[in-house]
Formats: structure tokens, C-alpha cells, sequence
């Protein structure tokens, strides 16, 4: 595996050439805010909050898409850098509701965390805001629109699993926005609810329904565990408060873990103390109901509970 040696913030990196200026900052410790950018998915450069200085560039270089040089020089928080950075957050504020003392990703939303970080605030103005477009048709994914900023996570998270894609960019300029299927509610889109969009969301426009209103962030306690429904063991994260479980939530669906419905219930069950009753898609629309229908395990339960009725002789009775 060919290395080069760079210097990024006056560190020396030896990586793999086959890194971008991201990843190499990331493994000598240096954190280059992204909005778009995620590890397990395909580059994208939406967001351009990864800007650096290269030198020997007159331009400012997206990081997430720049790959490294033997010898390269890379400054990633200079003045221009910075400036570049606010530059973005505010025209994305300048678009969004401010409304982050009630939003449900409060504590954990990206753009929230950089806003912070560079001081950067909402303002007043007579200009375009982006519209509500709020989809509350789903019992497992609350979509607003409003905040969405379009960094594309959930179209290329959606996208990874060949049968699904349901995910697409819609309209253009700053009319662009997300959209299932053809343009239909949640509800009626070919979606199966496996929440993949929702996990690698950076803000509040796509949320865990089943969560929504129940705990915040800071509030709970929590706990990765694996689904056990099969062999890909996927993770999710429990939250808790004073040992109850509060709700559950998909952790990023990384090393090729698909993410399912079924199984998120199943691990629902096992650890939320009170779960919303299941919900599943019939003729393309939600009905509520049973967990054993929901879980697919009715015959099984009736064969069990005719098994019990005729034990076996010897067998445990208690």
C-alpha cells in the first residue's frame, strides 16, 4: 500500500494515498467539520462546511473530496476557512425554524453544534425560508421539510440497500428537496420503515417518531445493543431514565448492516419497559397491530401454546 507524508495544522500524517484530507485529519486527531459527510457512504460535497487551505491553491478545497499528496500542506481553521464556514451556516439558518429549544434532535443535531462553534446565530430577514412540508403520516418517521439542508445522507443511505431506494432529490435551486417515491406521503411511498434515513439525518428533519416528545438527549441514559432477529446484528441505542427504558433508536446502518423493521420491534420489545403498539403496512396504509403479527411469529405462539398444553411425560411442568 503506497503512503504519502503531509502536514495538516503543523502535524505530520503518514496514511494510505488512498485517503481524502478528511480522513487523514481524522486519524492524527484533527475533527474538520462536516455536514455531509459520513465514512460509510458516498462522497457527496454538498454542505462545503469541510473547506481547508492547501497550499499552492488559490481556491478553498472540499476535504471530504480532496485526496492526499506526498508533501501537501493543509491548514484547516485559517481566517478564510472560518469565514467560509459561517458563510454556510448562516445562509442554512437563514433557512431553517428557529425552534431548537423544542427540537427532538436538540443536543445532537450538527448544525446546531457548529453554529456553536463558530458563532454563528439566527437572524431576522425578508427572504425565502423553506416551507413546513411536514409528513406525519408514518407511525416510525416524522419528515419536516423546514429543516432539512439538504446534505443527501438519507438518499445515499437509502440507496445502499438495492431494493429499496425510495429516497430522491426533487424540484431545483432552492426549491430542491427530499422526497419518497413519486412524491408521496411516507405512508403511501414504497418505504419499509427501516429508519436508515433517520439514523445518519444530522438535524431535525427526519426523527424517530416512536421517540418524538419522550426524552431528550442529555436527559437519558445510554446503551448500544444488537438486534438478535439475524445474523447481521444490527445496532441500536437504548435510552433509559432511572433504569426504564425510555425508547429505542437505529444507530448508523455501517459494515453493510441493512436495518429492519421487524428487527428494531423485536428489539423494542426486549427492552423499552412501555412500546408504542406495532404498526404494519397493509394496501399502503398503517393499521395498528398485534406484536406477534407485527413480529411475524403468530403460528409459532399457537404452536407453542398447543405444545404446552400436551407436555411431554417427564418433562418440566414448573
Amino acid at each position: 500500500m503506497k503512503t504519502v507524508k503531509l502536514t495538516i495544522d503543523g502535524k505530520v500524517a503518514e496514511v494510505s494515498a488512498e485517503l481524502t484530507v478528511l480522513q487523514a485529519a481524522r486519524s492524527v486527531g484533527i475533527d474538520i467539520p462536516a455536514l455531509c459527510y459520513d465514512e460509510t457512504l458516498e462522497i457527496f460535497g454538498a454542505c462545503r462546511m469541510c473547506v481547508v487551505e492547501i497550499e499552492g491553491s488559490k481556491k478553498l478545497q472540499t476535504s471530504c473530496s480532496t485526496l492526499v499528496k506526498d508533501g501537501m500542506i493543509v491548514k484547516t481553521e485559517t481566517e478564510k476557512t472560518i469565514n467560509a464556514r459561517r458563510d454556510v451556516l448562516q445562509l442554512l439558518l437563514d433557512s431553517h425554524p428557529n425552534d431548537c429549544l423544542t427540537c427532538q434532535k436538540a443536543g445532537e443535531c450538527l448544525l446546531q453544534k457548529y453554529a456553536y462553534k463558530y458563532d454563528v446565530a439566527f437572524r431576522k430577514h425578508d427572504g425565502a425560508v423553506r416551507p413546513q412540508l411536514m409528513d406525519t403520516s408514518s407511525p416510525y418517521i416524522l419528515k419536516d421539510n423546514s429543516k432539512c439542508i439538504l446534505c443527501g445522507k438519507c438518499v445515499l443511505a437509502c440507496s445502499q440497500v438495492s431494493d429499496r431506494r425510495v429516497l430522491a432529490f426533487a424540484e431545483r435551486g432552492y426549491d430542491t428537496r427530499i422526497i419518497f417515491g413519486a412524491d408521496e406521503s411516507i405512508e403511501e411511498s414504497p418505504c419499509v420503515s427501516c429508519n436508515r434515513c433517520v439514523a445518519v439525518c444530522p438535524v431535525g428533519a427526519l426523527v424517530d417518531k416512536r421517540e418524538y416528545n419522550k426524552v431528550r438527549s442529555w436527559e437519558s441514559q445510554k446503551k448500544v445493543v444488537s438486534c438478535k432477529a439475524c445474523e447481521y446484528g444490527c445496532e441500536f441505542e437504548v435510552h433509559s431514565v432511572k433504569r426504564k427504558g425510555i425508547s429505542l433508536v437505529a444507530k448508523a446502518p455501517a459494515n453493510g448492516r441493512p436495518l429492519c423493521l421487524k428487527g428494531r420491534l423485536a428489539t423494542e420489545l426486549k427492552y423499552v419497559d412501555e412500546p408504542e403498539p406495532p404498526y404494519r403496512k397493509v394496501d399502503g396504509k398503517f393499521i395498528k397491530t398485534t406484536w406477534d403479527k407485527a413480529l411475524g411469529i403468530t403460528e409459532l405462539l399457537e404452536k407453542i401454546e398447543k405444545l404446552d398444553k400436551n407436555p411431554v411425560e417427564g418433562g418440566d411442568t414448573e
